[in-house]
């Protein structure tokens, strides 16, 4: 259903993605060091759990959209294309990051799990960041566009469940690169910026 090169690359700048700390990355090393690893870890899948809602939402709306017209998808993709390149050139210019931590009361692992779900799930971001970025791996021609949008959701899911877990196991070395987040997100919104700009220029000049 997917080629190589297609995994390869989705995967490549969801990873790219992950590497830029935003505030789910924050709120699992608050938790983490509130009230320990299985706190941390299940803020983690909380946060996975929100990703996939949003990724159900957009295989559903997405799919209708490109039975009903495939113009109407075409142009999803367009804006999605430029949502890139926009989310890239923001990228490029933007400052480095705080890296303070933000400032949330302990609560319980259980209470972590389910609060870190609606977090993620009201994000609008988060939502425009799937409506844009799904499309552009999508290919009717190549079996169902609900399942192939499915797939790439439960892939980012799985990789956002890694990805916080190993922070967490990881929470006292990576506490010398959190002190460092300021320099190296200087490096890393520019290459982030780049990917993005050149997935969104690719899309915008592809012939379907």
């Amino acid at each position: 259903m997917f080629e190589l090169s297609t995994l390869t690359t989705y995967v490549a700048v969801v990873l790219g993605l992950f590497l830029i700390p935003g505030p789910a990355v924050l709120l699992v090393l608050t938790r983490t060091l509130q009230g320990g690893r299985k706190t941390g870890v299940l803020t983690g899948l909380g946060i996975a759990s929100g990703d996939f809602v949003h990724a159900l939402a957009a295989a559903v709306g997405l799919s209708a959209l490109l039975m009903t017209s495939a113009l109407a998808f075409n142009t999803v993709k367009l804006i999605g294309a430029g949502y890139l390149i926009y989310l890239g050139i923001k990228a490029l210019r933007e400052p480095p990051a705080d890296p303070a931590l933000p400032k949330v009361p302990p609560v319980s692992a259980a209470k972590a799990f389910w609060q870190a779900i609606p977090a993620e799930v009201l994000n609008p971001k988060t939502a425009l960041f799937f409506l844009a970025f799904l499309p552009q791996f999508v290919h009717p021609e190549r079996g169902s566009t609900f399942l192939q949008f499915t797939l790439l959701g439960l892939i980012f899911v799985v990789l956002s469940a890694v990805y916080t877990t190993l922070i967490v196991i990881s929470i006292r070395p990576l506490g010398k690169i959190v002190k460092r987040i300021r320099w190296l997100g200087r490096w890393q919104g520019k290459i982030i910026g780049s990917i993005f700009i050149a997935l969104g220029l690719k899309v915008a000049t592809q012939h379907r």
